[in-house]
């Protein structure tokens, strides 16, 4: 009854000019499969902070999607320092950003929050010095995508 649909985006993380091309794309490939604007809309938060954290902690990484008529699991990796702990960083406001990503405008702290936000599922696995990969999960309701 199913089709998947599988993407795969690498996060390059030495350019925050392209910091967001992973959430812009899926963006647009949701509209067109005619996902409702409040679904993309999380997503799309969802996938930027990701790719945010991945460009600011990680030096990089990979955003992973399955859409399928059910729900979209996002999947963003990274080989970075990994979270030591996943329980504080997950509080508003905290950041281990450094002050040259904060006179940017980045850093402050909202990326995992407002990713617990959005999604309906959230699951973070990490390993200090080897990497984090943040799982998410949106439900689409009502109208089925076109897939």
């Amino acid at each position: 009854m199913s089709n998947n649909i599988a993407l795969h985006y690498d996060i390059d993380g030495k350019d925050f000019t392209m910091a967001g091309e992973a959430s812009s794309s899926i963006k647009k490939v949701l509209g067109q499969l005619g996902i409702s604007p409040d679904i993309i809309r999380r997503v799309a938060i969802s996938v930027y902070e990701a790719e945010m954290n991945c460009v600011i902690h990680a030096g990089g990484g990979f955003a992973d999607v399955v859409i399928n008529p059910e729900k979209i699991c996002i999947t963003v990796s990274d080989n970075g320092p990994g979270i030591p702990d996943v329980e504080l960083a997950m509080k508003e406001g905290y950041s281990t950003a450094p002050n040259s990503i904060r006179q940017l405008g980045f850093g402050a702290g909202m990326g995992l929050p407002n990713i617990k936000n959005y999604t309906d599922e959230i699951k973070i696995k990490t390993n200090v010095g080897k990497g984090t990969s943040v799982e998410m999960v949106i439900y689409i309701a009502g109208k089925q995508p076109n897939i």
